[in-house]
């Protein structure tokens, strides 16, 4: 992960803080100075957020159901620095043709995010309406994705829906959505 400078540090956080500010909704009760205090424990986790905003996923802190805070990418759409990705290293080793640059397992886990779940989806998708227009690969279980497969959701029609795909399979309009506990 990049070193940042004391400048480019402050123009990070003043970035957080004005969307923390201006959607309190997605994380009600919450302060932004304790958010502050914990991001400041943990170098790792700034890096991890510039990121997500670099590659444009928005980055805001939501409460999750089981009431811890995280940081989530709530871009509108998924982060377009994301997209035409294949699941996982295996599909990617596995495709013979037309290979995408990379894999959302893997840049998930080099930014130090994990993909969403279909729970925590779910759960975005109440604090506003994402991917309206693309979709996100999910975390998918270990059963589906030994036989090939791999998870992914968008919301159309006012409904959230979870498809499947080849692992290997990749689309312009399709990324991944991550997010780490704070």
């Amino acid at each position: 992960m990049p070193i940042f400078s004391q400048e480019e540090t402050n123009e990070l956080l003043s970035i957080l803080e004005k969307r923390f500010a201006a959607h309190t909704a997605r994380h009600p009760d919450v302060e932004w100075s304790g958010v502050l205090t914990r991001l400041q424990q943990d170098d790792s986790k700034l890096a991890s957020i510039a990121e997500m905003e670099q590659t444009g996923g928005e980055p805001d802190v939501i409460r999750l159901p089981n009431g811890d805070l995280a940081f989530c990418d709530c871009s509108p759409e998924t982060p377009s620095g994301r997209r035409s990705l294949c699941y996982d290293e295996q599909a990617l080793a596995t495709r013979k043709k037309n290979k995408p640059d990379g894999s959302a397992v893997a840049l998930a886990e080099e930014m130090g995010i994990e993909l969403l779940d279909e729970v925590t989806y779910r759960h975005l998708q109440t604090l506003g309406a994402f991917d309206l227009k693309t979709s996100s690969w999910i975390a998918t279980p270990g059963a589906i994705r030994q036989k090939g497969g791999a998870l992914f959701c968008d919301r159309r029609y006012d409904h959230i829906f979870v498809y499947h795909n080849g692992a290997d399979s990749y689309y312009a309009a399709r990324g991944f959505r991550g997010m780490f506990i704070i």
